[in-house]
């Protein structure tokens, strides 16, 4: 569940994978609370789960969630209730996302850095999409243990003098800027405005016409990707930079030696732009930490599944017999 789009989904177990029976997608902005969307999904399909979990966007504390890019709480309690179950599970959806990647298949992965041979250790997820998430998996030495953060939420940290005129800038019109800020679907508008308002670069008649008419993160990508747009090819480089550096970032705070994965619905839009120096280039930029980092493989996550596919895996995990 995000602040775009509530996905749910049925799965049946067979030999400990999942298989989806029935699965939906609904606008999150046109309910009240997600047990309405749960109590919707079920009715409509006459299902009786006998195990439930959702992964949420926003701090999970003793059940409970504010969601940080809805009006909504969210209570396990009460989706209990709705499902007619004794309890439900309710995670961070970075968690949820941790949780998903035991699920994905190899063609579900783009290797940005293969890394070192037989890498192994904690790993880590990072996903910008409406905003931006983060989440750590503990490598107990026989299986990795998905935990949550808040790290999208830390304050950014410029990495050059462009990067610090950037958080200038965004002080301007933010009290605290955060990587979320910068790194998500809203914070490539703002680095687009930031270097149109700065002078570095012209924005033609064609491409002020085209985001007065769509989604503005859209466009600036697409123009990006063609390479027709100057401004637009810039914003994206930055972009890739500071996804770069705040990977490595969260590398070094979880000690990630078993791999980085990039998730979210931007990285497999922007997979080339992944897969080229730019970002590899900022990811290892941490001084005597930059062998560690080059050891680290990193790939992208192309299935935008991986999150339901977790939720659905917890709640198999967790689910009383």
């Amino acid at each position: 569940m995000g602040g775009t789009n509530t996905r749910l989904a049925l799965y049946e177990v067979a030999d400990g994978r999942l298989r989806a029976v029935e699965q939906a997608v609904y606008p999150s902005r046109n309910f009240a609370a997600l047990e309405e969307i749960v109590r919707l999904f079920l009715s409509e399909r006459k299902i009786a789960p006998n195990g439930a979990a959702f992964g949420v966007a926003g701090p999970v504390r003793d059940g409970r969630c504010e969601v940080t890019k809805l009006p909504w709480t969210v209570d396990a309690r009460k989706l209990a209730v709705v499902a007619d179950l004794r309890s439900a599970g309710l995670i961070n959806d970075l968690e949820a996302n941790a949780y998903g990647i035991t699920e994905l298949a190899e063609t579900d992965l783009v290797m940005v850095n293969p890394g070192a041979p037989g890498a192994r250790g904690n790993a880590a997820i990072i996903s910008a999409g409406t905003g931006l998430g983060e989440a750590g998996m503990y490598w107990d030495g026989t299986v990795r243990r998905p935990f949550a953060t808040e790290g999208g939420h830390a304050s950014f940290s410029p990495a050059d003098a462009v990067q610090a005129e950037l958080l200038v800038f965004l002080l301007r019109s933010h009290e605290h800027v955060s990587w979320d800020i910068v790194l998500s679907g809203p914070g490539l508008c703002e680095i687009y405005r930031f270097l149109r308002e700065t002078g570095r670069g012209a924005e033609s008649d064609r491409l002020r016409s085209e985001l007065a008419g769509g989604d503005p993160a859209a466009v600036i990508t697409r123009a990006a990707l063609e390479g027709r747009e100057a401004l637009c090819v810039q914003t994206l480089d930055l972009f890739v930079s500071l996804y770069g550096s705040e990977a490595g970032n969260l590398a070094l705070k979880v000690m990630a030696t078993g791999g980085v994965y990039v998730g979210g619905g931007i990285a497999p839009r922007i997979r080339e732009k992944l897969s080229g120096p730019l970002f590899m280039r900022a990811f290892t930029a941490k001084g005597r930490m930059t062998s560690l980092l080059a050891d680290i493989p990193v790939c992208v996550i192309l299935n935008d599944k991986t999150a339901l596919l977790g939720a659905g895996r917890y709640a198999f995990l967790h689910s009383a017999p």
